[in-house]
């Protein structure tokens, strides 16, 4: 009985150990879900409203853009009517003169510029006529080359509306009524 005892012991240690790492091994294999199933994902549209309030945004410059452009003459006759009184009052308008010859001059390059963008609203590719994205990758193109032309059509003026308008400011400052009674002489 002596042997027997301590046999049934380790017998039995032996299964209660068996069996406790037993139950912690996963008794059916396991899978991810989803390989059995065959259904497509559901398309989600891309939003194209960001598309299209920069559509709108682009052509509202566009238009602001042409009408500046249009009134570029008169504003240009109304400068060179403020620089022929300050002259006749002898005072110095050179600088006024320089600015006002240097945005003349490109104007014509800015307008040139600027025509370019008619014919890409006019066509609007991507857009119906409503300004709603019909064709995503189209319309983004679109949009890229009105965005380009009102670059092009800002770096065809090189700063020279900013230019004058500073020295017409300049200019009035200087010769305010009461602080310039008298023409400087040379």
């Amino acid at each position: 009985m002596s042997i027997i005892l301590p046999t049934l012991k380790k017998i039995t240690l032996f299964i209660l150990v068996f069996g406790i790492g037993f139950t912690a091994l996963p008794v059916m294999g396991a899978s991810a879900a989803g390989l059995s199933d065959v259904t497509p994902p559901p398309v989600t549209l891309p939003d194209n409203s960001r598309i299209e309030n920069i559509w709108v945004r682009a052509q509202n410059i566009y238009q602001r853009e042409g009408d500046r452009l249009a009134k570029a003459g008169e504003f240009i006759n109304a400068a060179q009517i403020l620089i022929n009184k300050a002259n006749q009052k002898g005072w110095d308008t050179s600088l006024v003169q320089a600015a006002l010859n240097a945005f003349a001059s490109v104007i014509p390059a800015a307008q040139a510029a600027h025509d370019t963008g008619a014919s890409i609203i006019s066509n609007h590719a991507g857009f119906d006529a409503a300004g709603k994205v019909i064709d995503r990758t189209t319309a983004i193109n679109t949009v890229k080359a009105l965005v380009q032309v009102l670059k092009d059509t800002r770096s065809a003026m090189n700063g020279t509306g900013k230019v004058l308008r500073d020295a017409i400011r300049s200019f009035r400052q200087t010769h305010r009524s009461g602080q310039a009674t008298s023409p400087t002489t040379p």
